[in-house]
């Protein structure tokens, strides 16, 4: 089913974190009215009772990165 991916990746030698834009992720169900593959020609009223109408709970991503987060790498620069 078509979902959201939100990622925050988070900078562990700095701790800041930094949210990146959400992003869609599209199946290839042709019975999930938000995917690419579903048909133009299924509309009302048959699509309300034969298609997924709903979107699935967003995919929560945290990945921990071994690095400083680019603003405090850009102000190390700076420094420089």
């Amino acid at each position: 089913m078509c979902c959201l991916r939100q990622v925050r990746n988070v900078y562990t030698q700095c701790g800041h974190g930094v949210t990146l834009p959400d992003e869609m992720i599209n199946c290839e169900n042709s019975k999930c009215r938000w995917s690419p593959f579903h048909p133009l020609t299924c509309k009302p009223p048959s699509c309300l009772r034969t298609c997924r109408q709903n979107k699935t709970f967003p995919e929560q991503y945290n990945p921990h990165i071994n690095a400083l987060c680019p603003a405090c790498v850009a102000r190390q620069q700076q420094q420089q």
